[in-house]
């Protein structure tokens, strides 16, 4: 046997067993969508994937080896994403609004393989995965601009989903309109109220009557079947092109840095979040109506290196000048260190709920 006829018979051998192994890999592939079907979690997990990449590496010796094998786990990666959507297909994801809102752009974003089920307001969205009828859903948490979504923090207090991941969203307002419209036909906009106060000096600018909409792509979807080019939508560029408008003018929101915060819901919460690299928690708490019991919880938190990110009272609706408060801090709260603050804090706390983790 010559040199040559032996290497085929060593790449023969070698890919009849990397056969068996991709087939272990592709099932254990199964086994992890099915964990991000139940806990409601995107398919593409960037620190994962990283840490995949640089594992990898380190098992080649050969320095001119190694850059290919990263490339060989890169495709193999690619190709269990694509199996994983494949099987995710079925997976139901939840939103408030309609087509082509802000929403609908970041459920899309999180499940793209997903099918995306619309409901009319946010309580219907979480009370679709309460009951089954989805296995996530995806709800606005906070706005740069407008600040906290108090509906939703009131569902998270009140209700038995987790938090298994969050998407900070851009968002960009473009002024829509139908074909045969420029700028100088347009007389009057119509969009949210706060997409409209976030367009405010654009709108006194061009001197614009304003018409309030209950959503974005709504008011796009308005303008389309009015037809009237003296009417325009401020929405987004995907509201434009899922109703057959064009953009007259881009990025007319006064402050570019208006971004939503959209967090992901499931039934069952994903421990593992908290061990992953820069892991946030969040905790909601109640405290008797006494001096010094708030202060109290929150040195807690810090005593136990917890680093507060964020931290606000929201009124409980059923008892009169009652609050709760809402934290979100950085670091494993399944540790010994977080297991032992979420014990302290029962001393001088009614209520202690960890609503989930996100990297």
């Amino acid at each position: 046997m010559d040199k040559l006829q032996e290497a085929r018979k060593i790449i023969d051998e070698v890919d009849a067993q990397m056969a068996q192994l991709f087939v272990r890999r592709m099932e254990a592939a199964e086994i992890v969508a099915e964990h991000k079907k139940t806990h409601g979690l995107p398919i593409f997990d960037a620190n994962r994937e990283a840490e995949v990449l640089r594992s990898g590496a380190e098992r080649i010796e050969n320095d001119e080896l190694r850059g290919y094998y990263t490339d060989f786990l890169r495709d193999t990666m690619d190709i269990s994403r694509r199996y994983q959507h494949k099987l995710l297909q079925g997976m139901k994801v939840a939103y408030s609004g309609v087509e082509g809102a802000f929403a609908h752009i970041a459920a899309d974003k999180l499940f793209p393989q997903a099918e995306k089920i619309a409901y009319s307001n946010f309580k219907a969205a979480y009370d679709s995965v309460v009951d089954g009828e989805c296995d996530a859903v995806v709800l606005p948490l906070e706005n740069s601009y407008a600040g906290e979504v108090g509906q939703v923090t009131d569902l998270m207090f009140s209700g038995p989903l987790f938090v298994n991941g969050t998407l900070a969203l851009s968002v960009t307002h473009d002024l829509l309109a139908v074909e045969g419209a420029t700028l100088d036909t347009i007389k009057t906009v119509v969009s949210h109220p706060q997409a409209l106060a976030q367009c405010d000096d654009y709108i006194t600018k061009h001197g614009l009557e304003q018409r309030t909409f209950s959503n974005t792509a709504l008011a796009a979807k308005y303008v389309a079947e009015l037809n009237d080019p003296t009417v325009a939508a401020i929405a987004s560029a995907e509201s434009a092109e899922m109703y057959g408008l064009k953009v007259l003018a881009e990025s007319i929101n006064h402050s570019q840095i208006n971004t939503t915060r959209f967090v992901v819901l499931a039934r069952s919460e994903d421990r593992s979040i908290s061990k992953k690299p820069g892991a946030h928690f969040i905790l909601m708490f109640t405290v008797p109506n006494e001096a010094g019991c708030l202060a109290r919880a929150l040195n807690i938190i810090g005593s136990y290196g917890f680093s507060m990110h964020v931290m606000r009272s929201r009124p409980m609706k059923e008892l009169l000048w009652q609050y709760y408060f809402y934290v979100e801090a950085e670091g494993d709260v399944r540790s010994y260190d977080g297991k032992c603050m979420l014990e302290a804090m029962t001393v001088c706390c009614d209520k202690i709920k960890c609503v989930g983790s996100f990297a």
